[in-house]
């Protein structure tokens, strides 16, 4: 018999415990899953009910839209419509893997998955568990990150026992996800393909595909119906204020210390986020590494009652854009170093 927490089932991943798994989707219920970028939260696409149960169980704002997971690039044609020529040629190279398309929705498919939006999010997760628990159940699943709405998504099970026990029916138990980011979400629905959401395919990768150019939607406040999940709201957040350090190298490097300085000075506890930075070094930073260990270190900190947490900022070039979004997106403060004054945004 599979153990149990408050309710939730922890399963392996054999084969008779994700048909297990499979039947709970079936009858609507919740599964934690792990996928390459991080743990997904899956219910039934098909059934609104179940779907519904996501937005209750992470307290996610109904207008927050989910991805849709299929487990074979022909379920595409199912939650989606008119598909372009473009996503042909992405699901060609990157599906299975971290990318998911931003599509028309196909009419059969709930509203409520998509917040109300006419388009639809789809991919094809990088990870075996992932997909046979997709085939086993039969339909597509829509799967956030199986976190609490706010909090740094999970990449292990461990993180979404301590978000969602109790809550959810089950959770698969897997080593942690190779990712570490969500994955990228592309725009292509007008004539510009559009990152709505940088992740784990990176801006160069899908430029040199398509062989066109890619814009990136502005990391600001979204005013309205955010179009992609990550959009809108404060999110990827520790507990802990994380103030993003950006700007000059070297100034930031030197801030960076004097704020550890004041803040220790008055009996407060801080963390340092970046390799760099933590070990007291100025070599860059390895992007990959970071993007991987980024929630972990951020659970890792609040499990310690870090204050103040720091951090740099690092290029935007390859996952560093996915990297930034995250940071930006998490951070109480940022800060800007340059040749002039130290510039403050909240």
């Amino acid at each position: 018999m599979p153990a149990s927490i408050k309710g939730t089932l922890l399963l392996d991943e054999n084969h008779p415990s994700l048909k297990k798994a499979a039947n709970i989707i079936n009858r609507g219920g919740l599964v934690a899953f792990p996928t390459e970028t991080v743990y997904g939260l899956g219910a039934a696409a098909t059934d609104p009910e179940a779907v519904n149960r996501i937005y209750e169980a992470k307290g996610r704002p109904a207008d927050n839209p989910l991805i849709v997971h299929v487990s074979d690039p022909a379920q595409l044609k199912t939650v989606a419509r008119d598909l372009p020529e473009k996503a042909f040629k992405l699901t060609e190279r990157f599906w299975p893997g971290p990318l998911s398309l931003v599509l028309p929705r196909a009419e059969g498919l709930p509203a409520l998955v998509s917040a109300g939006l006419p388009s639809v999010a789809v991919r094809m997760p990088d990870h075996r568990t992932a997909l046979e628990l997709i085939r086993l159940s039969g339909v597509p699943i829509a799967a956030p990150s199986a976190n609490r709405s706010g909090k740094p998504s999970p990449t292990t099970y461990r993180h979404v026992l301590e978000d969602l026990t109790g809550r959810i029916e089950a959770v698969i138990k897997s080593a942690p996800c190779s990712v570490g980011v969500e994955s990228t979400v592309l725009d292509l629905t007008g004539e510009t393909p559009l990152i709505l959401r940088p992740g784990g395919v990176s801006r160069e990768e899908l430029e040199e595909t398509l062989g066109c150019r890619v814009a990136v939607a502005g990391l600001k406040s979204f005013p309205g119906k955010p179009l992609s999940p990550g959009m809108k709201y404060r999110h990827y957040s520790p507990r802990a204020a994380l103030i993003l350090v950006a700007g000059h190298p070297e100034k930031r490097f030197a801030l960076v210390k004097a704020l550890a300085y004041r803040y220790r000075s008055l009996g407060l506890k801080v963390g340092y986020l970046n390799p760099s930075i933590r070990d007291d070094l100025k070599q860059k930073v390895d992007p990959e590494r970071l993007a991987a260990t980024l929630y972990e270190l951020m659970r890792r900190m609040d499990q310690q009652e870090i204050d103040i947490i720091l951090a740099e900022e690092i290029e935007i070039t390859g996952i560093g854009l996915a990297v930034m979004n995250r940071l930006k997106k998490a951070a109480t403060r940022t800060l800007r170093v340059g040749s002039g004054k130290l510039q403050r945004k909240s």
